[in-house]
């Protein structure tokens, strides 16, 4: 036999382990490139086709464990899903795993089409088939990317304003057991600060003061909204600031008139300036005094504080494409009426926005439709502050929470504060899904008795109305509510409520509240 035929036969005739690796590949490229397709939509069969079965085979099973664990987790671990996306340690390791997932998912795409590619192939379909594994790749990378800095900003808002109970101060602050917060906590009394500073802004005014009482139990929530101009704030007994101000938060030598710089909203800036350190080691004073005082006046243990910075409402709204308001009369932008603490002197506002319904606005517009106040009543500014975020709530949507999930969070972290302690995240966010199903209603402290002007406010009046309407009614198995009578400043009496007041606790809908009705006037007449 002659040395060509010889090797003409070894060419003919390949090791078997060669045929049979051979005999798994597309014919054609464009066959190939459909298989690399399915490998992609189904990791691990692109490998059992092109003849790595064992591993195509653990490839496979790994991606459909990985699919089923995460539906059983998803549909039957709750709890744990909540205080996973709540730990910054576990969200750091959810991090590293996407990560990994998308370069694993990325190598079993690139593999599967090398094995199911033709052997002999021209320029052209070469260069397709990789551009093709090109764009495959880019689509799995992209949404890993996103996803991994979507979990790194969740984890970056969660340890940028909640702060684990060792790495932060309070002087206000109740301690709880972790594993259960609510075991000895019949109702939860949390207060809610909008903080109107900003730019050409002197100090910072509390203008928004709400306590949301929460029964830990059924979720059902009662709001009380305290004014900004009430006078003679009281302050528990137990606190060095009672000595302070034994007849409540006033100045007694200037008489009984209004006293702008004795204001609920003035206190946050005021006493702490005034008497720095009194209530011992805190990361925000100011929030800490007017816990107190709220939970004096309201005769309701206050657990703990969440402050909003309206400012920062204008980069979570121009990151949601802006919000649809109602807008009844016009809502002045800027303007000072020169009187008060953090007053810059008398301004005129600089403009207006006009009247009309369903109306997008941006973030600039956004926010002064939420603090715009020159010639205008209290209550009308908080119903619009109830709207507009009742507004970006309506104007979120699941798309854009992934696109702009990194913006929001971003914006968040910048206004939010808060001592809620990091350590009982996970059950908030449980006490939370019981709320949104649960009831919300408004408790009405009868202004027309009680506080008519801010000088003087019927406290005790207030804590009756409260009393009454967070206590269980007959047939209810609940718990008494968390209330503080040894903190009272005064022993309470019964009030007489007008009967034009309307019942306390009923809802408000905010469908109806937010509504356009061209016949406000936004001044309270």
């Amino acid at each position: 036999m002659s040395r060509s035929t010889r090797a003409a036969g070894r060419r003919a005739a390949p090791r078997a382990g060669r045929s049979r690796a051979r005999s798994h590949r597309a014919r054609t490229a464009s066959k190939a490139i459909g298989l690399t397709l399915v490998s992609a939509l189904v990791p691990g069969s692109g490998l059992l086709m092109g003849g790595r079965k064992k591993l195509g085979a653990f490839v496979l099973t790994i991606s459909i464990g990985l699919l089923l664990i995460g539906g059983f987790v998803a549909l039957t671990q709750r709890d744990s899903v909540l205080n996973l996306i709540v730990s910054p340690q576990q969200l750091l390791i959810v991090t590293a795993v996407v990560v990994v997932l998308g370069a694993c998912w990325i190598w079993v795409v690139v593999a599967s089409h090398k094995l199911l590619r033709p052997v002999s192939m021209t320029y052209t379909s070469r260069l397709a088939g990789s551009m093709f594994v090109g764009v495959l790749c880019f689509a799995i990378a992209l949404p890993t990317t996103v996803a991994a800095q979507s979990v790194m900003a969740q984890r970056n808002l969660i340890g940028g304003v909640f702060q684990s109970e060792s790495n932060s101060k309070s002087a206000t602050r109740p301690k709880v057991n972790k594993q259960d917060p609510w075991a000895k906590i019949p109702r939860l009394n949390i207060l809610l600060l909008g903080a109107d500073d900003g730019v050409g802004r002197t100090g910072v005014r509390t203008d928004t003061v709400i306590v949301a009482s929460i029964d830990t139990k059924t979720g059902d929530t009662a709001l009380i909204s305290l004014s900004r101009n009430w006078m003679r704030m009281p302050f528990p007994e137990d606190s060095p600031l009672h000595k302070v101000y034994p007849d409540g938060y006033w100045d007694p030598h200037l008489g009984n008139r209004e006293q702008p710089e004795y204001y609920l909203d003035s206190m946050y800036d005021n006493v702490p300036k005034a008497h720095p350190g009194i209530l011992g080691q805190t990361d925000n004073e100011g929030a800490d005094v007017v816990k107190l005082a709220a939970s004096a006046a309201l005769g309701l243990d206050i657990d703990y504080y969440m402050q909003v910075n309206l400012a920062g409402f204008k980069e979570i709204i121009d990151a949601v494409g802006g919000i649809t308001v109602n807008v009844n009369y016009k809502v002045p932008i800027g303007g000072d009426y020169g009187q008060g603490p953090g007053t810059n002197g008398h301004k005129l506002p600089s403009s207006y926005i006009m009247p009309g319904p369903n109306q997008k606005l941006d973030g600039y517009h956004a926010l002064w439709f939420a603090r715009g106040r020159y010639g205008l009543s209290d209550p009308s500014r908080q119903e619009r502050q109830r709207c507009t975020i009742h507004a970006l709530v309506n104007s979120v949507n699941p798309a854009t929470l992934i696109t702009k999930y990194n913006e929001i969070a971003a914006a968040s972290q910048e206004m939010l504060r808060t001592d809620i302690p990091q350590d009982i995240l996970g059950a908030f966010l449980q006490l939370g899904l019981k709320v949104k199903n649960a009831k919300v209603t408004n408790i009405d402290l009868n202004k027309s008795k009680n506080f008519p002007t801010g000088k003087n406010p019927d406290y005790e009046a207030m804590r009756e109305i409260i009393q009454k309407s967070i206590a269980p009614k007959a047939g209810d198995a609940q718990t008494p509510p968390a209330t503080q009578p040894a903190r009272k400043p005064t022993t309470t009496r019964k009030p007489t409520t007008p009967k034009t007041t309307p019942t306390p606790g009923a809802a408000q809908n905010l469908n109806d509240a937010c509504a356009y009705n061209p016949n406000e006037t936004g001044t309270g007449n």
